[in-house]
């Protein structure tokens, strides 16, 4: 294969990589719930502030397991006497040439050294850790998106149902003014009517000013330009389908990020329970050294002979008594763990709860969403119903306005009742722990 092909093969690679990259990144002009969860688990600052310190934690441990690698020194000297030293013992002597320079090569090797050891052992859980930190603002990410999102479909659907009471209003209020210049009845209905239609229009500007805080929120949790903007995909029935959850499930506390975070915090306790004991063992390292002397009274000749030596040897160093310091030590890692207990216990107690209060609001929602289901059926064949009857001169005017005003409660009731219980259920699955990231 040529030069030029590898060139050309090595740029399409990376287009691909550099697109793939750019569609995960960004953000469709038309977005589900899943794409907001996505493009915030990448721009969430929270979330990214986590894997930042991820790739902290990584450096950081590299650099203490640094320490069982040689390490290899050198230093270099150099000085001239003004007066040298002299030494007289029968006959003056000097001790030393009056340039004088050294060059020290010097490695030493850690063989057994605790805070090493405790490093290489702990390595492994502190980067889990890390890890499950991120994990935990993923998951809260990715709920609160959720949350803001089913806010936002929300505030449109409501929006929605006054569009369609303004419909039906403006068509009474057509109907209302027909009838009353036709004699049929009296002016009272029409304006009536009027008032109904200015109500509805003035609760529509509301809802919309809701929207547009609402949106706020979302692109808050998402990490998302508060000054640009984009739509929601969703689908009216799949919502619906999404509503249920096997309310038999166990909850279980292991599967909670926080259950496992202790777990980890547990096993680096211990670990630093074993530092604290191995400071009773000896600290080991071997050591080698070669050394260059250069000496001579004249400066220019200094480097022209060198005066070479070398070692190696092993070095054992052990505190012998350190007025109780590491029993102390030892008694207070020991008191660490046992203290952890009760966070366990504790946490324990708290998902329970959390699990057993979030499952109790999910039904009471779902009741209320099956009563308000029926409630919008039978508010809509009243409705209709009166408002056949008022056109047939049977009904007056102020009960269609009375029927109406039950049917714009009822739809308003049973959209509420529809996102509380998607709400309360990612508030069941967050409990539960089968929310992952």
């Amino acid at each position: 294969m040529s030069k030029h092909q590898l060139v050309i093969i090595s740029f399409i690679l990376f287009t691909i990589s550099a697109d793939a990259q750019q569609k995960k990144d960004s953000l469709p002009s038309t977005a589900t719930l899943q794409e907001c969860v996505n493009y915030a688990l990448s721009h969430q600052p929270d979330v990214s502030k986590s894997l930042l310190d991820e790739q902290i934690v990584n450096a950081e441990i590299k650099s203490r397991l640094a320490d069982w690698y040689p390490q290899i020194n050198l230093d270099y000297t150099i000085q001239h006497y003004f007066q040298v030293q002299r030494f007289t013992g029968g006959a003056v002597t000097a001790l030393t040439a009056e340039n004088y320079s050294t060059a020290y090569f010097s490695a030493t090797q850690n063989i057994f050294n605790p805070d090493v050891l405790l490093a290489s052992q702990t390595a492994g859980n502190v980067r889990t850790q890390t890890k499950q930190f991120t994990e935990n603002n993923k998951i809260n990410t990715a709920v609160n998106v959720s949350k803001a999102f089913y806010n936002v479909l929300l505030s449109r659907s409501q929006i929605k149902l006054v569009d369609q009471d303004i419909a039906r209003l403006s068509r009474s209020v057509q109907d209302a003014y027909n009838q009353y210049k036709a004699g049929i009845v009296d002016k009272t209905d029409y304006k009536r009517a009027q008032i109904s239609l200015n109500n509805s229009v003035a609760e529509k500007k509301q809802y919309e000013h809701d929207l547009t805080a609402q949106f706020s929120v979302l692109k808050l949790f998402m990490g998302y330009p508060q000054d640009s903007s984009f739509n929601l995909d969703y689908d009216s029935t799949a919502l619906v389908s999404e509503i249920y959850l096997d309310t038999l499930q166990q909850v279980n506390y292991t599967s909670r990020i926080e259950y496992k975070i202790l777990q980890t915090q547990q096993s680096l306790l211990q670990a630093n329970l074993k530092y604290y004991k191995w400071s009773f063992i000896p600290t080991l390292s071997a050591y080698g050294n070669y050394n260059l002397t250069y000496a001579n009274n004249d400066f220019g000749k200094l480097y022209s002979k060198s005066f070479p030596s070398s070692y190696i040897g092993l070095s054992l160093g052990f505190p012998i008594f350190q007025g109780g310091k590491r029993t102390s030590e030892i008694k207070a890692a020991n008191l660490q763990l046992d203290r952890l207990q009760y966070d366990f216990n504790s946490l324990r107690d708290s998902i329970q709860t959390e699990y057993t209060q979030s499952l109790e609001t999910y039904k009471t929602a779902l009741n209320d969403y099956y009563v308000q289901h029926d409630n919008l059926d039978l508010a809509n064949d009243v409705y209709n119903t009166i408002y056949l009857q008022y056109k047939s001169g049977v009904k007056t005017y102020l009960e269609v306005i009375v029927a109406e005003s039950d049917l714009r409660s009822t739809q308003v009731n049973y959209l509420n009742a529809l996102f509380e219980v998607l709400i309360s259920k990612l508030d069941v699955e967050k409990a539960a722990g089968s929310l992952t990231y």
